[in-house]
């Protein structure tokens, strides 16, 4: 049963939808009872297109740890960002999505009001103690009318989550594991990231965060931000 309620603290394993915006929504517990399930299939993932460090078009390292599954990757280097139907790494196209994990984003979406979400393209990134991500904007996937969905498995971590500028203040949500964020509409550009992560140990990941962000992606489209 999934509650509607405005506290972000809620009893573990408890399914709760927070609004954090108009057109974000925090499903708190959503996708617990198929962590198991999500997990085994990223490892699976993993064997076939292993975590990789990206690089910035300015040549910074990312503090992340990323591979992708799906018709589409994204992936990040001198050439600016982009999706791309090839792993760079093998010149292989990228593994197929699992159905868990292609289902699973479609119920979150649909949960939290968009019941036509169809991802395409899935990024898986590995978060070890200090990693971070900065604020930034999705914008690279051509077709923005469609939302973006984060799963979180493993280590605790607080989100940003902040306006369509950068300057926008942010708010801080603290995302523990099997929380899934879906944020698209008057949303959908919205600045966002992660602060660096606390040490810890999960009993299913170790010592890591796993996110993965299900998008929709037109085509091959790149930016260089």
């Amino acid at each position: 049963m999934i509650m509607q309620t405005p506290d972000l603290f809620d009893e573990p394993g408890q399914i709760t939808l927070h609004t954090l915006a108009p057109g974000a929504t925090l499903l708190r517990g959503f996708a617990l009872a198929s962590a198991e399930t999500l997990y085994t299939s990223i490892q699976s993932m993993l064997a076939r297109a292993p975590l990789r460090t990206m690089h910035t078009p300015g040549g910074r390292p990312m503090s992340v740890n990323t591979s992708n599954c799906g018709d589409f990757g994204w992936i990040s280097d001198a050439r600016g960002y982009r999706y791309a139907a090839c792993d760079p790494l093998s010149s292989q196209p990228w593994p197929d999505m699992p159905d868990p994990l292609r289902q699973l984003a479609t119920n979150a979406a649909q949960a939290a009001g968009y019941p036509h979400f169809e991802s395409n393209a899935c990024l898986i990134n590995r978060y070890e103690v200090g990693a971070r991500m900065g604020l930034h904007q999705d914008r690279d996937e051509a077709d923005l009318t469609q939302p973006i969905v984060s799963v979180s498995l493993g280590l605790s971590a607080l989100f940003l989550f902040g306006g369509l500028s950068r300057t926008s203040p942010t708010r801080k949500v603290p995302l523990d594991h099997g929380d899934v964020v879906v944020w698209g509409g008057p949303s959908r550009l919205a600045f966002h990231g992660i602060q660096p992560l606390a040490a810890g140990h999960h009993p299913l990941t170790g010592p890591y965060r796993f996110n993965l962000t299900f998008r929709y992606t037109a085509y091959a489209f790149g930016t260089s931000r």
